[in-house]
């Protein structure tokens, strides 16, 4: 009777030139999850940690946009990519490497090996925390992360809608199974606070921390839908850096230092 092969056993390699990676991910688009990830890794920075942020989303890079940056990394062998640096952030998109309206029309193997490529020969330097930006979905980037990176902890970031939650769950399964730990979910564009004074809940109530609470995950804060978070985001500076004592960035504060909790 002939036995099954032991499953294949993947070697995880940590990101040289950091101590903690920490993935940002949603599982469905359209939720703020670049916007935050970029806004949360600045909040990181306001309490001390030297941070890279990679933009893992190959098919639709923000970084660029939001951080503005517009020259190209550069390579000193033509092998290694030396990141992008601003605002102390070491910075690395494929939107760095393409013209900003070039489709990226590749197979799944071609978006493994620019995973790789972004994780092993980017020259991260000195880095506490590399905040990655995960593209939608439960595809080859995630799978690429959760088998072979070593990953210190996840963050989900969702809209309080039952149509976004449906993904997230899925996110949060997938995962789970892949041994990735997750630190906890984000309630995104929860409310909106309107010239009353009142919080108007567009996309639904208390989904997330519902979601949280099915999966026991922890909640780990509300964030609200603000004009000068998209206005910041469209500059190019986002907001826990060009203003890190609005009241939006002291949400991202208070849910950096629960993250930043978890890496000691």
């Amino acid at each position: 009777m002939s036995q099954k092969p032991p499953p294949k056993q993947f070697v995880k390699m940590p990101i040289n030139g950091t101590k903690f990676t920490l993935l940002v991910s949603s599982a469905k688009g359209g939720v703020g999850k670049s916007t935050v990830a970029v806004n949360l890794a600045f909040a990181l920075q306001s309490l001390g940690l030297k941070i890279g942020i990679l933009d893992a989303d190959v098919y639709g890079p923000s970084l660029p946009k939001l951080m503005k940056i517009n020259e190209k990394p550069k390579s000193e062998d033509g092998k290694a990519i030396i990141p992008v640096t601003k605002y102390d952030a070491q910075c690395m998109s494929m939107g760095l490497l393409v013209d900003e309206q070039t489709p990226m029309i590749w197979r799944g193997p071609m978006v493994i090996s620019a995973i790789k490529t972004m994780t092993q020969k980017v020259l991260w330097k000195d880095r506490d925390v590399i905040v990655v930006d995960m593209p939608p979905g439960t595809g080859d980037t995630q799978l690429t992360f959760a088998q072979e990176v070593k990953v210190d902890g996840a963050i989900i970031v969702s809209t309080p809608q039952d149509l976004a939650l449906l993904d997230v769950k899925r996110g949060i399964q997938m995962f789970d199974k892949t041994g990735v730990n997750i630190l906890g979910l984000i309630d995104n564009m929860s409310y909106f606070k309107g010239d009353d004074g009142k919080d108007y809940q567009i996309f639904g109530e208390s989904g997330v921390e519902k979601t949280a609470k099915e999966f026991n995950k922890k909640f780990l804060g509300h964030l609200p839908i603000h004009q000068d978070l998209r206005s910041s985001a469209d500059k190019g500076d986002p907001l826990t850096h060009s203003n890190p004592n609005h009241e939006v960035s002291l949400l991202f504060k208070n849910i950096a230092e629960k993250i930043k909790q978890s890496f000691q």
